[in-house]
């Protein structure tokens, strides 16, 4: 009976153990993809400025390498200047012109990267905030429309 309850007591602590070192590793291999330009943001939630927050379809995503930026978002807001193509509504685009910079978010376990699209007929800023577990948020500056912000996942596009 009382080795039982030993058992008991001691696979809870490895397995906490073993996840504890499962997490650190995922923040390390998260902190290399953001430090090096690599990594998926996959949308779950989209959150309009002054309308209700839309659930996604598993579909859009933000591809970030170190020489193309893929994006692949909806738009819900107010549009300043209307697209010629209807077609174009949301942030559909492959980018080759762009700045990149990462740095430590305020947060342990936190990171902060600023990706400024160059090629466009506009100014487009993508502000992602990253954390060690995975999630993520993004905030999506436009010139020609009001702002908007996605929730959602990071994976790592490539792993070492």
């Amino acid at each position: 009976m009382l080795l039982c309850c030993f058992i008991a007591l001691i696979l809870p602590a490895c397995g906490t153990a073993r996840s504890a070192a499962e997490k650190a590793q995922l923040a390390h291999e998260i902190e290399q993809a953001v430090e090096l330009s690599d990594f998926t943001f996959k949308a779950t939630y989209a959150h309009p400025t002054g309308y209700r927050s839309v659930y996604l379809s598993p579909y859009y995503e933000v591809k970030i390498l170190p020489d193309t930026v893929k994006a692949y978002l909806p738009y819900y807001g107010r549009a300043y200047r209307a697209p010629m193509d209807p077609r174009e509504g949301g942030f559909n685009f492959n980018s080759t012109e762009f700045t990149y910079q990462s740095s430590p978010g305020k947060q342990k376990e936190s990171w902060t990267a600023v990706v400024t699209i160059l090629d466009q007929d506009r100014p487009v800023t993508f502000h992602f905030e990253i954390w060690g577990n995975g999630t993520a948020s993004l905030q999506v500056n436009d010139f020609n429309r009001q702002a908007i912000s996605f929730q959602g996942v990071v994976e790592i596009t490539a792993k070492e």
